[in-house]
């Protein structure tokens, strides 16, 4: 087994909890919709805004035009800041786990499927993204998980070899992808779950770490 000497992180479901149910039905409301109609249109594109084919605006029309609605700009912004406050709830233990590993001398690194304006949106609610090492931000490369070039930018941007790197994500395809890469990597569920198997791989060590 490999040495570990960085960890990546997914942003969604790993260093934050479950979507805000609040910000969810604000959206419904906003476009106006019921959930049988305002569902399947924010997914349907959502892939192609993470990967950055299209702008928040651009997404946000044509979830409107799936749902059978239109917006005007003003309404498209309500959408856009509700959609950032989605994904706000964090996920303490991990987010606390990767400043445990930042004042240990472990490089971390954020991984994500991230559009425009929810990138925005995160780096100014929460400073603290900027102590990671290395963050990787779909959008902006115009690739995104699981496709296998986003996880060689990120392990350039760690500079440590991909054998070396823990990733953590909460889709087993971008797991596969992960392990396809030559990272080791580990599937997020919860997090007496996640401790578990990091004992139970090696990476105990890693749980407690003291300050560098």
């Amino acid at each position: 087994m490999n040495e570990i000497k960085a960890v990546l992180f997914d942003y969604g479901m790993v260093l934050s909890g479950p979507p805000l149910a609040s910000a969810w039905e604000k959206m419904k409301t906003i476009n106006g919709v019921d959930e049988d109609r305002f569902r399947p249109a924010y997914w349907a594109h959502r892939h192609a805004y993470d990967r950055g084919t299209y702008t928040g605006e651009q997404y946000w029309e044509k979830v409107a035009a799936d749902a059978g609605v239109t917006v005007d700009h003003t309404q498209v912004a309500a959408l856009i800041d509700a959609d950032n406050d989605l994904w706000t709830d964090l996920n303490p233990p991990m987010v606390e786990w990767a400043h445990q590993l930042q004042r240990a001398g472990i490089r971390t690194g954020i991984l994500s499927n991230l559009g425009d304006h929810m990138m925005h949106g995160l780096l100014a609610k929460f400073p603290w993204i900027a102590n990671f090492y290395h963050r990787t931000w779909s959008h902006l490369l115009k690739i995104a998980k699981p496709e296998l070039e986003i996880y060689r930018h990120a392990a350039e941007g760690l500079e440590t070899p991909p054998a070396n790197i823990l990733f953590i994500d909460d889709r087993e395809e971008n797991i596969a992808a992960a392990i396809e890469s030559g990272m080791q990597a580990i599937r997020y569920t919860d997090h007496p779950t996640f401790e578990r198997e990091m004992v139970e791989r090696g990476f105990g060590n890693l749980l407690h770490l003291p300050a560098a």
